[in-house]
């Protein structure tokens, strides 16, 4: 069936803006800036630029309310509004706050990672989060890996490790990169993906039982997140860390400089604000996607985003062609799709190469509040979304 006009705007919108999230984020990495010493220094805030997603995620409860006033208009004649559309104190926003300790943990974490290694690998290696949030689901929700889970796991795998090996290589290469800093980034990256499933993993424990709007989900756990994040970057101030912080008082985080900095270079402040723009739009355009065309439709734009992603980090010069790279990324991409049961078993099924019955919705793969920018490169979405009315 074609895409009408509005989808395919919807995916042209979550492509573009995901794209955008991650490269404005590594732009802002290398670009340098005056702090207040007078020093010309590189932006190395990673907290910083964590608590500005967090801004970006708050936006989508603006975003939700927007749609949510729009739908009572158009609905105040005709009396077919939806109830679900005003369920918005149902829920004890409270449950929100530790998914969003999840969130701030693995989002710090994930760009100081960044800020470390290449962006495209950045974007790969979150695609490890399939392996933890099946290993968790098992663990704690008592759920059951089928066989095609564990191909689907031990492929990732396989792709993970041929992505890092391809950051080994291009820094063995000589290419004015720190070995030691890129695997520590790559490791930081995947780190986080255990915090993020487990996020996913409470929430589906805890929040799914009431189905709250995804728009609605993000935006409280961004509030929380930002509030939570905001007050940490107070000690974070006082808090020596050596070099390994990248700023010049060399403590853990020092926000006051990042606006002295931000404030000294229009460039760096706009990469900024496409950051905490890009983030809302990102999640609004994934919801929109996933209502209008299905999961599995996310999933495979998702994968398109990491593409772009990679192509224009060597377009910029930000990284150099290694042939491994792209083979890690197919590899994680069938790989993802065999776990979600997605394009290549149900071809299977079709050619009766495989006679099993089509796969319940992935365990675990992720909850309705967690659809937003930590969502990794292919990873695809339960289908809860078709009950669960996102206005």
């Amino acid at each position: 069936m074609a895409w009408s006009k509005k989808q395919l705007l919807l995916a042209l919108v979550m492509v573009t803006t995901g794209s955008i999230n991650t490269l404005s984020t590594k732009w802002a990495d290398l670009q340098t800036s005056e702090n207040r010493q007078g020093h010309e220094t590189a932006f190395k805030h990673p907290f910083f630029q964590a608590a500005g997603m967090f801004v970006g995620e708050t936006m989508c409860m603006l975003a939700f309310f927007i749609q949510r006033a729009v739908v009572r208009h158009r609905s105040r004649n005709s009396m077919e509004m939806s109830s679900e559309s005003l369920r918005t104190e149902d829920f004890p926003p409270f449950i929100f706050y530790i998914p969003a300790i999840c969130d701030m943990t693995a989002t710090s974490l994930m760009y100081v990672g960044l800020n470390l290694t290449f962006a495209s690998s950045f974007q790969m290696l979150r695609g490890a989060v399939i392996v933890f949030t099946g290993l968790l689901s098992v663990a704690f929700l008592g759920r059951r890996l089928r066989y095609f889970h564990w191909i689907g796991i031990f492929t990732v795998l396989l792709g993970l490790i041929i992505v890092g090996l391809s950051d080994f290589l291009t820094s063995d290469t000589g290419d004015n990169a720190d070995i030691n800093g890129i695997i520590t980034g790559d490791l930081l990256i995947v780190i986080a993906q255990v915090v993020t499933a487990t996020q996913m993993v409470v929430e589906e424990k805890f929040l799914y039982k009431y189905n709250v709007p995804p728009l609605l989900a993000v935006g409280w756990e961004g509030l929380f997140g930002f509030i939570t994040l905001s007050i940490l970057l107070i000690p974070m101030y006082y808090i020596p860390v050596g070099a390994f912080s990248g700023n010049e008082r060399g403590v853990m985080e020092d926000a006051i400089d990042a606006f002295v900095q931000l404030g000294n270079n229009g460039l760096l402040l706009l990469a900024f604000l496409l950051n905490v723009f890009s983030i809302a739009f990102f999640n609004f355009a994934g919801v929109s996607v996933t209502k209008e065309l299905s999961a599995t439709t996310r999933m495979v734009l998702d994968s398109i985003r990491t593409l772009v992603v990679w192509v224009f980090s060597i377009m910029l010069q930000w990284e150099s062609f290694q042939y491994l790279q792209p083979v890690g990324f197919l590899v994680l991409v069938v790989g993802m799709m065999t776990y979600n049961d997605v394009i290549i078993l149900p071809f299977l099924r079709r050619r009766g190469c495989v006679n099993d019955a089509p796969a319940d919705p992935p365990p675990a793969t992720i909850s309705p509040a967690a659809q937003k920018r930590t969502q990794p490169p292919g990873q695809d979405v339960v289908d809860n979304n078709s009950r669960v009315d996102p206005f």
